[in-house]
């Protein structure tokens, strides 16, 4: 692979990722906005501030590559880690979304996009070259599946509650 399809691959990558980023922004700004409840309301505008935060990482490293041709170092490893998990694992948050509401159902799709962002970060930690720019990915890996899994034991809670409401269970 030439150095000029290597740069513009990158840059593809960078774009389709701030696009991935960009749409769960409005997803989650768009779910808050119709939300009821003020707790499911701030849930849902901490997913839309949390991809404003990654917006804002892969902006400064698209601009870093474009004028270098080389990510830049240390932007994204700190260790820095999400107050996400702790807010949406709240079970007040989980009290007050209606299994078969509006709310559970963008769970489903937030589920949905975020395992597309951990698909598209882990296969491009796998695969790039620059070690700043496998940094990146694998970074963004690890923040979304920590979504991900955070939004799975919310729709878990929302499928159990369902059973236990319509006494589904066969013992």
């Amino acid at each position: 692979m030439t150095q000029a399809e290597t740069t513009s691959g990158s840059l593809n990558i960078l774009k389709q990722a701030i696009l991935l980023e960009k749409r769960g922004f409005a997803f989650y700004q768009k779910v808050a906005e119709q939300a009821e409840d003020p707790s499911v309301k701030s849930f849902f505008d901490s997913m839309a501030q949390e991809e404003i935060d990654h917006i804002k990482v892969l902006s400064t490293q698209y601009k870093a590559y474009k004028a270098e041709g080389a990510f830049k170092a240390g932007a994204f490893d700190s260790e820095n880690k999400s107050e996400f998990v702790s807010s949406v694992l709240n079970e007040k948050v989980r009290e007050k979304i209606s299994a078969a509401g509006f709310e559970a159902s963008a769970i489903s799709a937030a589920i949905a996009m975020e395992q597309r962002a951990v698909e598209v970060y882990s296969n491009q930690a796998e695969v790039a070259t620059d070690p700043e720019e496998k940094k990146l990915y694998a970074w963004l890996s690890a923040w979304e599946r920590e979504h991900l899994n955070a939004l799975i034991a919310i729709d878990r809670a929302l499928l159990d509650q369902v059973w236990e409401d319509n006494q589904f269970w066969p013992f």
